[in-house]
């Protein structure tokens, strides 16, 4: 049974894959539904014969685990934890991962073959979990974590080391990602302004992160402060009358959004950041985008982006 999601206004957006925002129609959640309550029984009746045995008692660093965001996986092999990843999302591109089974994508999850795993534990972020229930209800172990603030990363690094046995490897992990944010920090440029910073994750038409969300926590570590100023939400589409009233200092983008094929045009030109050259193009999304262990690079690439940008 694979389960979809709600496609997005403007596709090039998935890349912020899974968040609320998403959402899904009542008309696809009532797709969703299983049409007869005689396929809805066999279907969950098939699930329940794939489920762990529950009276099974696997010491936690033996758990198969399936970790439906990239950025669990990326958490998991941080920690050790890497040989008891039995599924992941696709889109990951961890190395370690490489031949494991991919059970989701940025628009669907395949409930069956996450059953035929026999995952111990099925780890996924709030709004996924209603594409779960049919796991739910047949007995797997499913756990939500947070994926949306930086706060995130260290929380999901705790409770992942608990959920494997390696709660050691997880806080010297959280010891070694701070130290690095401080040390990073003590190198940013100390603005007498901070500078605004405009995220594109979409051009055309134009989407953006707004205060509440984890990019704009990076660009705040970095020096800087979100320019989408009048955006309410974490993430959402911005408008062009916007986006020239605010002139941010400086935009940052990365090359899936084909920023730079629009820039001669309205509203991009009038921008006095793509006048002055300001625009900055990171070549791996996922460090600014995927809220674990490696936005420390991410947050290194941004500090430098101010620092040039101030020159």
């Amino acid at each position: 049974m694979l389960v979809k999601l709600a496609a997005y206004p403007d596709l090039r957006v998935s890349r912020i894959q899974w968040r609320d925002r998403a959402g899904v129609s009542p008309a696809s959640r009532a797709s969703l539904r299983p049409q007869h309550c005689c396929y809805a029984l066999a279907f969950l009746l098939s699930l329940a014969a794939c489920a762990p045995l529950q009276h099974r008692t696997v010491a936690p660093q033996q758990r198969r685990i399936v970790a439906l965001m990239p950025s669990f996986v990326e958490d998991l092999v941080a920690i050790g934890a890497a040989g008891q990843i039995v599924g992941v999302a696709a889109g990951t591109g961890v190395p370690a991962v490489r031949g494991v089974e991919r059970v989701a994508d940025y628009a669907s999850v395949d409930v069956e073959r996450i059953a035929a795993l026999h995952p111990d534990v099925i780890v996924a972020i709030p709004a996924q979990m209603r594409f779960l229930s049919p796991l739910v209800h047949a007995g797997f172990d499913v756990r939500t974590l947070p994926d949306d603030s930086y706060a995130s990363i260290f929380i999901d690094l705790a409770r992942l080391g608990a959920i494997t046995g390696r709660e050691h490897r997880a806080a010297l992990e959280i010891a070694r990602l701070r130290l690095a944010t401080e040390r990073l920090r003590a190198t940013e440029t100390h603005f007498r302004t901070p500078p605004s910073v405009f995220i594109v994750i979409g051009a055309q038409p134009i989407w953006t992160v707004g205060s509440g969300s984890y990019i704009a926590r990076l660009v705040s570590l970095a020096g800087g402060r979100d320019a989408a100023t009048r955006l309410g939400g974490a993430y959402g589409e911005y408008s062009a009358e916007a986006l020239l009233q605010e002139q941010p200092d400086v935009i940052v983008s990365d090359p899936s959004t084909q920023l730079t094929t629009v820039l001669g045009r309205e509203p991009w030109r009038s921008l006095r950041a793509v006048q002055r050259r300001r625009v900055f193009i990171i070549r791996d999304a996922s460090l600014l985008e995927r809220p674990g262990p490696r936005y420390v690079e991410g947050l290194a690439w941004l500090i430098a982006c101010l620092r040039a940008a101030s020159r």
